[in-house]
């Protein structure tokens, strides 16, 4: 097991990323990946602070994370000779300093700007392409955020978080029945955490929804199910069925909707299809604010439709629940009707 050596969760706290550094790798350089956006806002505290623990840092500005980017960040980032890479910003930024890292064989450590899903502490990355998927890369050797920072980001990202987390009742409910069926390994201990992450969403969204969210606790369920992730040695305890669903929407309408929002909507219709209260996962997101339709995010339903048939296939080796119950048009629809997604 790859786990983060040192994580660290604070208000107002960006200014003492030098120290938290300083603590992983005794100086040197650091190549920091970020967009063009979070650069400006937050670069120049960030380079006082490397400044005075004495760390020499490079800037390399990426907008996405397809295979392009990481071509472009790997021999860009190699003339840094980096002691460490550092992913600061949203998914794309921490995914291309993972997989970059990963490549060079270099630690990598993960500031995230915003708590949209669990790629914060995950060993996994999002690779964008004519497959849309999840590629194994190495876990952070620590992990950094500053809350105040996640809380200043739209609040829809929030909320794409919390649906992520809810996914985990899906994927642990899909590699049990794989368990079951195919005597595929089972990581009792991982998918536990994998499920206490997702019930802290589940048993306060009702809270969120009168009080406001708790940030803290979202983003350590995201952490935490990372974690679980690196436990198991799979995504297996954070991505079944309704990720599968969620790539196949990346497939047919890219850009339409954020990753945690569509595994959301796939947790309900997946909910449905294992005979789980699929109601519940639907009134959590909502007092969540998350979307809960595919209206919600501009999908058609013969959109869903496409990617529910078409869901299963993009990973035939995975066994989920969509390999017991295979979806044409027709029941799709139905499916997707009698679960309240369109």
């Amino acid at each position: 097991m790859e786990l983060p050596r040192r994580i660290v969760i604070g208000e107002n706290n960006i200014q003492e990323i030098g120290d938290f550094l300083i603590h992983l790798i005794k100086g040197g350089c650091a190549s920091l990946v970020s967009g063009a956006n979070v650069k400006r806002v937050l670069g120049s505290i960030i380079e006082a602070s490397l400044e005075a623990a004495n760390i020499r840092y490079t800037w390399h500005i990426f907008q996405d994370n397809n295979t392009v980017s990481f071509t472009m960040a790997k021999s860009a980032i190699t003339q840094d000779r980096p002691d460490v890479v550092v992913g600061i910003g949203g998914g794309r930024s921490v995914d291309i300093a993972k997989m970059t890292a990963t490549s060079l064989d270099r630690p990598y450590v993960s500031v995230p700007t915003a708590a949209s899903h669990d790629g914060m502490a995950s060993p996994f990355v999002s690779v964008k392409g004519d497959r849309p998927h999840s590629r194994v890369a190495r876990s952070p050797l620590g992990v950094f955020v500053d809350l105040d920072i996640i809380k200043s980001a739209p609040a829809k990202l929030l909320a794409s978080g919390c649906g992520d987390l809810v996914a985990n009742i899906i994927a642990v409910q899909d590699w049990q029945l794989s368990h079951e069926k195919t005597g595929e390994y089972y990581g009792r201990y991982s998918a536990s955490l994998a499920m206490m992450s997702a019930n802290m969403i589940m048993e306060n969204a009702a809270t969120f929804a009168e009080k406001g969210p708790e940030v803290r606790l979202i983003v350590e369920a995201l952490i935490s199910a990372g974690v679980a992730s690196c436990i198991a040695g799979s995504s297996r305890p954070c991505s079944g069925a309704e990720h599968l669903f969620s790539h196949a929407l990346d497939k047919i309408t890219p850009g339409k909707g954020l990753h945690g929002e569509k595994c959301g909507i796939g947790s309900i219709v997946m909910a449905k299809l294992h005979d789980l209260d699929h109601q519940s996962i639907t009134t959590a997101l909502k007092n969540v604010g998350a979307p809960t339709t595919a209206a919600d995010i501009g999908l058609s339903d013969e959109d869903v439709v496409q990617a529910l048939c078409m869901a299963q296939s993009l990973r035939p080796e995975r066994y989920t629940i969509l390999k017991e119950v295979p979806l044409d048009a027709s029941s799709a629809k139905r499916l997707a009707l009698e679960s309240g997604i369109i």
